[in-house]
């Protein structure tokens, strides 16, 4: 279970995102898409480098507007890969730009990227890490487990004896629904 329940309170970054966000169900759509990003980017790094970032993030990628970074060519490309506030990796870039257009047709085919996982839901890891490698770029077991956890479609955010985890049942998150 979290070590993150036992390090997080108090701490200036990671102590707002355990007890208000962390678990807590998320259908809002460029909510969704912004910690698919934040965890894509988090990948090889520190939690805290990319939750220190993050408001730079918010701005490149235009507060995750999926039809704005869908729309992104070559200039937008290179702005973010010029620019030092955020995780200026190639293939962390082009994931964000791709999945922000899959996410973009999820519209017609699940209503959204909430539609679609809800329509896949419940699932095992391993099933999602299997549908999320076939659905987007730059999703391995760890960033689809976050992913899942953080937006409460899995558990595992907090610990059963953590405040927090009252708060997140009381939200009925996804993972609780087919209990």
């Amino acid at each position: 279970m979290s070590e993150y329940c036992d390090s997080a309170p108090g701490h200036a970054f990671h102590g707002p995102y355990h007890e208000h966000e962390y678990g807590f169900p998320v259908s809002d759509e460029s909510e969704l898409f912004e910690r698919l990003v934040l965890e894509i980017n988090q990948a090889g790094l520190s939690w805290l480098t990319v939750l220190k970032k993050r408001s730079a993030f918010r701005l490149a990628f235009d507060n995750f507007d999926v039809d704005l970074v869908a729309a992104y060519g070559d200039k937008q490309r290179q702005r973010l890969l010029n620019d030092a506030g955020i995780i200026r990796n190639r293939l962390k870039v082009d994931a964000v730009i791709h999945n922000a257009q899959v996410i973009r047709d999820m519209r017609d085919s699940h209503g959204g990227f909430s539609g679609w996982i809800e329509a896949h839901h419940p699932r095992t890891h391993a099933e999602w890490v299997k549908l999320f490698k076939r659905t987007f770029r730059f999703t391995g077991p760890e960033i689809v487990n976050e992913f899942l956890m953080s937006t409460g479609y899995l558990p595992g955010a907090h610990r059963d004896d953590c405040p927090v985890q009252q708060r997140i049942v009381a939200a009925r998150p996804a993972w609780l629904r087919n209990r």
